[in-house]
């Protein structure tokens, strides 16, 4: 019986190698990959773009540790994410600005009541 000493599970283990990049390690998954993209809420789509900004997304991920697809994922959704909020804000000052202008009549009509 052999005594391997075990390794506590954090994120540095995981990322140094040492909770296993070897293949011994590796079990192939028996979920189809349907059934992998749906737990993880994922959709395969078709998209073509330029040879040289896929290689730019390949350079970057490389130099951070990704893959270019995880890469584009997270920029996608940091984008999509941004712009929500940016339109939110957009619609909030909209409103604060009617109903400043609706206030601002408001006092004109009160004050020409008290004119007139």
């Amino acid at each position: 019986m052999s005594k391997e000493k075990k390794i506590q599970g954090t994120d540095e283990a995981w990322e140094d190698g040492k909770l296993g990049r070897d293949e011994k390690y590796v079990a192939k998954s028996s979920l189809a990959k349907e059934a992998v993209d749906e737990a993880l809420g994922l959709k395969s789509i078709s998209l073509r773009l330029p040879i040289s900004l896929i290689n730019d997304f390949k350079l970057i991920a490389n130099l951070n540790g990704l893959g270019y697809q995880t890469l584009m994922r997270q920029i996608l959704k940091r984008f999509a994410d941004a712009e929500i909020k940016q339109i939110v804000r957009e619609c909030l000052l909209t409103k604060e600005e009617e109903e400043e202008k609706a206030r601002l009549l408001a006092e004109m009509e009160q004050q020409e009541k008290k004119a007139g």
